[in-house]
């Protein structure tokens, strides 16, 4: 965010995100949120399971009193709705016909002492495990000298995922964010390797094991496509 910018429009975003929560009753947990700085950049790397991940990966930060700043696809910055909130709320649009833009506007940020979210895989996914990361993450901590903190959400896609009805009005679904500690930079296979850790832990601790549920990754017994199937899957559209 710009220095000397007030943040108008995230506080009350925020807020009201945390209304619909208790209206659904979402059981949400969030564990390692002591790992997220009090001050100071981090670049906050999460898995990507649901359109929602965003608005939960958040909570991660709230202890800490910070407010994340989310690299996202420029088109959701164009959209009549959703655009003036995003841009209100400083987050970073990428553009992948030019991602040297949106990587600059992210280091400065960075360097400015903001936390900013990053979903290494860039697109949901359909297995509900960790894809291959890019190497965006991991160059940004490195490059502004900050912690990586790698991060798993379980959970939100139940409530909306790709190739999957919409069910916002969901009641009592758990969800689960898990922060690890901080990690340096190092590769884009060890970061995924941390990500899928900490999802494991998360899918471990779920309430609702989901045997036979859509929403479980095949190896846990669910009825979600296979990494290789969900790959099949993206290739066609």
């Amino acid at each position: 965010m710009p220095p000397g910018v007030p943040d108008r429009v995230y506080p009350p975003v925020i807020a009201a995100a945390k209304l619909m929560f208790r209206v659904l009753d979402l059981r949400i947990t969030v564990d390692g949120a002591r790992h997220v700085p009090a001050t100071g950049g981090a670049v906050l790397a999460a898995n990507h399971v649901s359109y929602l991940d965003f608005i939960f990966a958040g909570l991660a930060a709230q202890p800490s009193r910070r407010l994340v700043r989310f690299m996202a696809k420029h088109e959701v910055f164009e959209h009549r709705v959703s655009g003036p909130l995003m841009r209100g709320m400083h987050h970073i649009p990428v553009n992948r016909a030019a991602g040297q833009d949106s990587y600059r506007q992210a280091l400065a940020a960075l360097r400015a002492g903001e936390v900013v979210g990053i979903f290494p895989e860039a697109t949901i996914s359909r297995s509900f495990t960790v894809k291959d990361v890019k190497s965006g993450a991991v160059r940004l901590a490195a490059e502004a000298g900050v912690p990586l903190l790698p991060t798993a959400i379980w959970g939100t896609q139940r409530l909306w995922t790709k190739g999957r009805p919409k069910h916002l009005t969901q009641r009592h679904v758990p969800v689960t964010i898990v922060v690890g500690e901080p990690v340096a930079p190092t590769t884009e296979h060890d970061l995924r390797t941390r990500m899928q850790e900490l999802l494991d832990q998360a899918q471990e601790r779920y309430p609702d094991p989901g045997e036979g549920r859509w929403w479980q990754p095949a190896h846990r017994g669910g009825l979600a496509p296979t990494p290789e199937e969900a790959a099949e899957l993206d290739a066609r559209r």
